[in-house]
């Protein structure tokens, strides 16, 4: 078989009402002029399948490599059938439907995949706004009343963003995009939402868009105090380049880089990385060659590339690595 090396993915992009063009504008994206709502950038499920971009892998589907190839890309510690995440930018132009997804625990029982998530924010208009929980004292008679009176916004926790906020969305917690934001999410590989207002819109046939509002409520998480906003912890210094901690979870863990100088990438093989370039350029050099990553590329590094380099190309430049917790 061939060897691994540093992967890159063909985006694949959703085009859901609420969305519009800053990804290509943010990210000088060669795009046919429309609405592109979310970009998958790491993506292994049947409706939005990462295809390998460069290299002798070109075109190889990620569920094929995952197939071939196992532990080596996924890392040592994995016992999987496929890859464990979904990473994604979401363009907001609108506010994203009220919305909860499964727990671990719940998903079962109602039929549908876990999914706990979380957004780093990119960037954000000055009134952006993310919502995220229950206010206390909201059970789901109070909540029904609200939606039907159609004021359930009353009802949730609002929470301002910046760029360069980091949001956790354990499942069961019942949340919405505001508009203008411009996010990073990593979330495990579920697509099951479901959708409890919609702010009155009506979906890109002129119907209103379905609703699942009995499946939600087995699964809302009514008392919820846990935190939203991340803090992120800085660990220390590799050199010239600062390396923080912004969330982790039970199912993966989101560090920030600075790079300012070259940074020699080693790790254990445990757990493949993904890395998503914020702002400036940056160059992966690895044993088979090397590769730019553009601001607002993703790269998959496979667990058995225990050994790459990332080197800015000019400017500082910020990477979100993502790994196993």
């Amino acid at each position: 078989m061939k060897s691994l090396y540093p992967l890159f993915f063909e985006p694949v992009y959703q085009q859901y009402v609420w969305g519009g063009d800053r990804i290509a504008r943010r990210f000088n994206r060669d795009l046919p002029e429309g609405v592109y709502a979310e970009s998958w950038e790491v993506s292994d499920r049947t409706e939005g399948m990462s295809v390998v971009a460069n290299g002798p892998l070109k075109g190889m589907p990620l569920a094929d490599l995952i197939r071939d190839y196992g532990r080596d890309l996924l890392g040592t510690d994995s016992d999987e059938a496929r890859f464990p995440l979904l990473v994604k930018l979401i363009d907001a132009r609108e506010t994203l439907s009220v919305q909860v997804h499964p727990n671990d625990e719940r998903a079962a029982a109602c039929g549908g995949e876990a999914k706990t998530e979380m957004w780093y924010v990119l960037e954000a208009d000055p009134s952006a706004r993310v919502y995220a929980g229950v206010r206390p004292g909201v059970d789901e008679v109070k909540f029904r009343d609200a939606m039907e009176q159609g004021a359930l916004e009353d009802l949730l926790h609002v929470e301002p963003v910046q760029a360069g906020d980091a949001i956790f969305m354990p499942g069961g917690r019942v949340h919405a995009i505001g508009a203008g934001c411009l996010l990073l999410e990593v979330q495990q590989n579920s697509n099951t939402t479901y959708r409890l207002y919609d702010w009155g819109r009506v979906g890109a046939d002129g119907k209103p868009r379905d609703l699942h509002i009995d499946q939600a409520m087995q699964v809302i998480r009514w008392h919820d105090e846990d935190r939203v906003k991340m803090r992120p912890r800085r660990l220390g210094l590799i050199e010239k380049n600062e390396l923080w901690e912004v969330l982790t979870c039970s199912h993966f863990r989101m560090e920030r880089l600075l790079i300012r100088e070259p940074w020699p990438a080693g790790h254990d093989g445990r757990s493949f990385q993904v890395l998503f370039c914020a702002d400036a350029p940056v160059r992966i050099r690895a044993e088979n060659g090397s590769q730019d990553l553009v601001s607002g590329g993703t790269c998959l590094i496979p667990a058995s590339v225990t050994r790459y380099t990332v080197e800015p190309l000019g400017a500082p430049a910020t990477l979100l690595r993502i790994t196993r917790p």
